[in-house]
């Protein structure tokens, strides 16, 4: 198929070359030309290093590479991916596939990135989105990484599986686009947490009470809003959680232990020198939680630190102190 990559950070230029090695033709669109000019010359990604970009990648700035496409994937940053959808809404058709592989929660909406895009493009493709425990430096190094593609149209999921699917990428479909895409955005918020548990010296039990509780608050809230409770104890929830927890590939755990070693937020997230989306779904998450009334006592205190100004040790004594409970109860993720 003729595809287009929109978005030429690590994850998009990653997946192009996912789709390269499976013998597809392959654009990748940058919204910066002078970035997109640097990388056709180098024919390598900064953020990507040491993995060479192959002469049959075409990389450019101008939409027009839209033209004749069958599969655009969308690796845009969540902040960016209505602007986006906005700019490629002239050059899309009918019968075209558009993936999503951005994770978040769009501020203030609180729309999904899928249900952005729908809106932003007039509907008129099918929208896939794709996740998982994926980070980009693993799979521009082909190391064995599985996603899942999910659409309500179990086709849209099967082309996508099938144009993605390789001996190093596995691919698996799901109908719970709902749940696949929560469980993505909602992730990096307890990956931040993560991260700041390790800066402020906390080990590895209580990083692993950290991230089973918080599984347990992202299901209750993702099946509330419609999301299937398997699909958190799957890839797209536990799968992804554990990966963007545990790593220093993760710039939302890269950006915590900053935090949890005492720098300010917006300082951390500068020195990390990209995106951390875990900083903006925290917003996200304390807007959906309050407005559905869903109790999430871990993700609202990452949302007082993140943007209220508590210290983080702070609130350490505040979750451990609250009353004894059933395991079982309220777990839904089990």
């Amino acid at each position: 198929m003729k595809t287009v990559v929109l978005g030429s950070g690590g994850w998009g230029t990653a997946l192009a070359l996912v789709l390269l090695d499976n013998g597809h033709g392959v654009t990748l669109w940058s919204r910066t030309p002078a970035k997109a000019e640097e990388m056709a010359r180098t024919r390598e990604n900064p953020l990507l290093k040491g993995v060479p970009l192959p002469e049959s990648l075409a990389v450019t700035g101008d939409l027009g590479c839209l033209e004749g496409a069958e599969l655009v994937v969308c690796a845009s940053p969540s902040f960016a991916v209505r602007e986006t959808g906005k700019r490629i809404a002239p050059y899309l058709r009918p019968g075209m596939v558009l993936v999503t592989v951005s994770k978040g929660i769009e501020r203030d909406t609180n729309l999904r990135m899928s249900q952005v895009l729908r809106e932003a493009t007039g509907d008129v493709c099918r929208v896939v989105a794709l996740s998982g425990p994926s980070h980009a430096e693993e799979v521009g190094l082909r190391l064995p990484t599985a996603c899942v593609a999910a659409c309500p149209d179990r086709d849209g999921a099967r082309l996508v599986q099938d144009a993605f699917m390789s001996d190093c990428f596995r691919v698996y479909t799901s109908a719970d686009i709902v749940g696949v895409e929560l469980a993505a955005a909602l992730k990096n918020v307890i990956a931040l947490s993560c991260g700041i548990c390790a800066g402020l010296g906390f080990q590895d039990n209580t990083k692993a009470l950290l991230m089973t509780r918080a599984m347990a608050e992202i299901t209750r809230l993702g099946e509330h809003l419609g999301g299937a409770r398997q699909t958190f104890g799957g890839l797209a929830g536990m799968g992804d959680l554990i990966v963007t927890c545990t790593s220093l590939h993760s710039r939302n755990n890269r950006a915590g232990i900053l935090i949890g070693q005492g720098r300010p937020v917006r300082e951390a997230m500068e020195e990390v020198g990209a995106v951390v989306e875990g900083y903006y779904a925290a917003e996200s998450v304390h807007q959906l939680a309050a407005r559905e009334g869903v109790e999430m006592p871990i993700c609202q205190c990452a949302y007082e630190v993140l943007y209220q100004g508590r210290q983080a040790r702070e609130v350490v004594p505040e979750l451990m102190g609250r009353p004894g409970k059933d395991e079982l109860l309220g777990t839904a993720w089990l």
